[in-house]
């Protein structure tokens, strides 16, 4: 009588390969379109917390019965705002994301000026 030996389980080398071949395929697909996901809600953020500003921009001037031309810092709309709003593609501070110069002016993002800007009325 012949005893047959079993193969042990497990995974040939070439199997393993192709498991990590199509992994690495589907990380190549996705990657570039997570990419592009974040950006875009980096973008849309930037955006609210431009109009937040300028909402309380307009507020204060209105309180403060300002012109259009009066000049506006951060420090005159601090109170009207919740947080010191940060933009989220790498500012730090309220100074180094945004800018702002008069009441009639929309604020501006320092960190992505050509994507990150308020629509036009």
């Amino acid at each position: 009588m012949k005893i047959k030996k079993q193969n042990p389980g497990g995974f040939t080398l070439v199997e393993i390969m192709i498991v990590v071949a199509i992994i690495g395929m589907l990380a190549a697909i996705a990657v570039p379109n997570f990419v592009e996901a974040r950006q875009k809600a980096q973008a849309q953020s930037c955006i609210v917390n431009l109009q937040q500003i300028d909402g309380a921009v307009q507020r204060w001037a209105a309180e403060q019965r300002k012109d259009d031309q009066q000049t506006v810092t951060y420090a005159d709309i601090r109170t009207y705002l919740r947080n010191a709003p940060v933009c989220p593609s790498g500012g730090k501070s309220f100074d180094d994301s945004y800018t702002l110069t008069t009441v009639d002016a929309r604020p501006l993002c320092q960190r992505r000026p050509e994507t990150h800007k308020l629509p036009q009325d």
